[in-house]
């Protein structure tokens, strides 16, 4: 049986190879866990349980794969020494995962602290509108590599909100692309559906407007489907490879 580790640090690098001079792929989010497949002198190579999605990180201190009974449902969540609002010792993002040990008041204890009632779902919480969470990033940092309210990349936006929502999702758009298999044609986009090109992707608010992880405006943007289409092509001339519907 695989043995599994669970990330109870906030935010966690991922990098391509054993050096923080390398770049950041992904990043593990408080409540993900990972295999160990490698173990170097300072270094782990590993494997996330969540997608697979493999590279390096820092050898620290971590706990035995933890099952978590919620999840968190807003952008990030004050992480407190009591069960109240008076001392504040961290923030977890979108989507992290805690294991709830006790109850008080309007506060649930978990292995970091105490979290707001309010800030949480069930882990088995599903939305209706799996791209609702989406909106919660506009005007975040972009960032390569990034999965949290600290800075996001465009294939990780589409990521989190799947996962959050118990459907599974490669990490990168270039396997995103491949994994889901419902083509649309452009005249036909809607909601929800989701535009590659080669090395990006965004997502549909309605027919007329989509949303994504932007490097040039640095930041997650809410911008018209035609604009953008013309702007990448005029810009980086790159062509929209392919609309997908989940």
């Amino acid at each position: 049986m695989t043995k599994y580790f669970t990330n109870t640090y906030s935010v966690l690098n991922v990098y391509k190879k054993p050096s923080k001079k390398t770049e950041i792929v992904t990043q593990i989010i408080y409540g993900e866990s990972f295999k160990i497949i490698k173990k170097y002198k300072n270094w782990l190579s590993i494997a996330i349980k969540e997608d697979n999605y493999k590279g390096f990180i820092k050898k620290k201190k971590f706990k035995e794969f933890i099952k978590p009974t919620h999840k968190v449902s807003n952008l990030k969540a004050n992480v407190y020494q009591f069960p109240s609002k008076k001392k504040i010792i961290d923030k977890i993002s979108f989507a992290s995962k805690i294991k709830v040990i006790q109850k008080k008041f309007n506060f649930m204890k978990f292995d970091k602290g105490w979290i707001n009632g309010k800030d949480i779902k069930l882990i088995t919480f599903k939305e209706k509108d799996f791209f609702k969470p989406i909106n919660l990033f506009k005007n975040i940092k972009y960032r390569w590599g990034g999965k949290s309210f600290k800075g996001i990349d465009c294939s990780a936006l589409v990521q989190v909100c799947l996962q959050f929502n118990n459907k599974f999702c490669p990490r990168d758009a270039k396997d995103q692309i491949k994994f889901f298999k419902k083509n649309i044609k452009l005249d036909n986009i809607k909601k929800n559906d989701i535009i590659y090109w080669k090395g990006h992707v965004a997502v549909a608010l309605n027919d007329k407007k989509l949303i994504h992880a932007y490097g040039p405006m640095k930041k997650t943007i809410i911008m018209g489907i035609d604009q953008t289409i013309k702007r990448i092509n005029r810009t980086a001339n790159l062509k929209v490879i392919g609309i997908k519907r989940v």
